[in-house]
């Protein structure tokens, strides 16, 4: 991938051109589209991403909402805010609170939800994501997760419950970077976590969703890790759906500054050459980024969009604000008792709960978020927004419906 980044730095503008014109791409191909002549040529590559992804999908773009159950963390990631040493306010939902959560997002509309976590076996267990599943499978026809990397036989139970999509970003593809990233945690093992959608896959999953989070390395050298990894995955998974998402850094707890920014026209330019290199791949486009610029992305390549996102558990109705507690080596210390964590801002904890419903300490206050969400607006706003471009938003996810 090195080499060929490299060599994506030098291609020519008539390269750029024959790639254009192959309807089969190889990654030779895609290293030329993701060029600095490629970027020259965006126009062009645009008004081909645009009508190659109508004839796959049609004006159609899938809504969905993220529901973080927890942001409890045994890693320390130094680019995350629930990463274990951030001193930010935890939670953990119950069942109940779940179901609030979801019922929330029902009335909203969506019929499509990913259940978020971060990795704490004390906190967030195999049993407990398998009950969340179980609760909500009759009501969501789509559920899929984005929680820590398991063994096969670990996600069989969640599959039988009715989850039947897993989220795995590797975050960096750059393994020096990965372990500079990833100093505390079973996060810190870069092989297990690659290789999770391929345990996701043997254990029944049918929709794999990958991808880096741009800003930690050389963007072209991930995106050519992606792409490399996606083919990989079609090829020996074949019978699952994959989607490539395309996250950039945003502000969190731990104030972690990209190391490599990409630019807004690189991110364009990233979903034309992911389009015209996967024509029936899922690309998804989060509230990370602006709304002006997800609405611009739109006729791009994006088939897929989180919409209303809280990166906060309970963030959609305030549920579990009255147990938000601090977490110091897996032992829970509520926000008032100072003297046993002496070292914990709490001032600090709160500034990255959710803006407008952070309260003085000793009161009810939401728990930290896991990144800034960029593009605030309610779902309902985004769904207007898609229909006036001229495209549909689908609240359902048919595909997951007929797998079932």
């Amino acid at each position: 991938m090195r080499l060929l980044a490299g060599r994506s730095l030098d291609a020519a503008p008539g390269q750029v051109t024959a790639s254009l014109a192959r309807a089969d791409l190889s990654l030779a191909d895609f290293a030329h589209l993701i060029s600095p002549a490629g970027a020259a040529m965006l126009e062009q590559m645009g008004r081909r991403s645009r009508a190659l992804t109508q004839r796959r999908f049609g004006r159609v773009i899938r809504l969905f909402a993220p529901l973080y159950l927890s942001n409890e963390c045994v890693n320390n990631c130094a680019y995350c805010g629930f990463s274990r040493d951030n001193p930010i306010l935890r939670v953990t939902l119950s069942l109940d609170e779940v179901k609030r959560e979801a019922a929330a997002l029902k009335e909203q509309g969506f019929r499509n939800i990913l259940l978020v976590a971060g990795e704490h076996p004390k906190f967030v267990s195999n049993h407990y994501l398998r009950d969340c599943v179980a609760a909500l499978h009759n009501e969501w026809p789509g559920i899929s997760l984005e929680v820590g990397p398991m063994e096969t036989d670990d996600y069989r139970p969640l599959t039988t419950a009715g989850a039947d999509g897993l989220v795995v970003y590797q975050e960096t593809y750059d393994r020096d970077t990965y372990a500079a990233m990833h100093t505390a945690g079973p996060k810190r093992d870069f092989n297990w976590r690659l290789e999770t959608p391929e345990r996701a896959y043997a254990a029944g999953f049918r929709r794999l969703g990958i991808s880096a989070l741009y800003g930690l390395a050389d963007w072209r050298f991930e995106a050519l890790s992606v792409a490399a990894h996606a083919r990989y995955l079609l090829r020996n998974c074949w019978k699952a759906a994959v989607t490539i998402s395309l996250p950039r850094l945003r502000p969190c707890a731990g104030e972690f500054q990209p190391l490599q920014p990409m630019t807004d026209r690189d991110l364009a330019q990233l979903v034309c050459a992911m389009r015209l290199m996967f024509p029936d791949a899922g690309l998804v486009l989060s509230t990370r980024e602006p709304a002006r610029l997800r609405d611009g992305l739109i006729p791009l390549g994006v088939t897929m969009m989180s919409a209303g996102s809280h990166t906060e558990p309970g963030g959609y109705t305030g549920a579990g604000r009255e147990k938000t507690h601090l977490t110091v080596r897996g032992r829970v210390i509520g926000v008032e008792n100072t003297e046993a964590a002496p070292r914990i801002s709490i001032e600090g904890a709160s500034e990255w709960a959710a803006e407008g419903t952070a309260q003085s300490v000793g009161a009810a206050t939401n728990a930290t978020g896991q990144f800034d969400v960029a593009d605030q607006r309610p779902a309902h706003e985004v769904a207007d927004l898609i229909r006036r471009l001229g495209y549909e938003p689908v609240w359902k996810d048919w595909d997951a419906a007929l797998m079932a």
